[in-house]
């Protein structure tokens, strides 16, 4: 199972790494990304499993990343894609949903909530 986590803040990588090594995953099956143009750019070179994103970030956010992933040029349309956001609001959800993201996490959130929105895709 190898997985992208793209956050700006080093620590939310750190904090999501911490709790996808709890889930049973060596900190060397996933990898980092500052944004998505980074993450899109290791998309290119490699195959994930699941990606976690944030929403807000510089360069190119996580719902523009979302939506490249989906594109119909895209190699990763059907790669599992969970945003894990501040942006709680209905109105978002439903648009990083209509955007194509499996899933969604709301910050603050405990390495329970991760792991039961996770534990789908580490089932198959």
């Amino acid at each position: 199972m190898k997985i992208l986590i793209v956050d700006d803040s080093s620590t939310m990588r750190r904090i999501i790494g911490n709790v996808v090594q709890q889930l049973g995953i060596p900190k060397g099956d996933f990898d980092e990304a500052e944004d998505g143009v980074v993450a899109w750019d290791m998309l290119q070179k490699s195959k994930y499993d699941v990606i976690l994103t944030d929403w807000n970030m510089p360069n190119m956010n996580g719902l523009e990343l979302v939506k490249k992933i989906r594109g119909e040029d895209s190699t990763h349309r059907a790669t599992p894609t969970v945003m894990i956001t501040t942006e709680g609001g209905k109105g978002e959800v439903i648009t990083a949903l209509k955007a194509g993201v499996n899933n969604y996490i709301v910050k603050p959130f405990n390495a329970q909530i991760l792991k039961e929105k996770l534990d789908p895709f580490f089932k198959k």
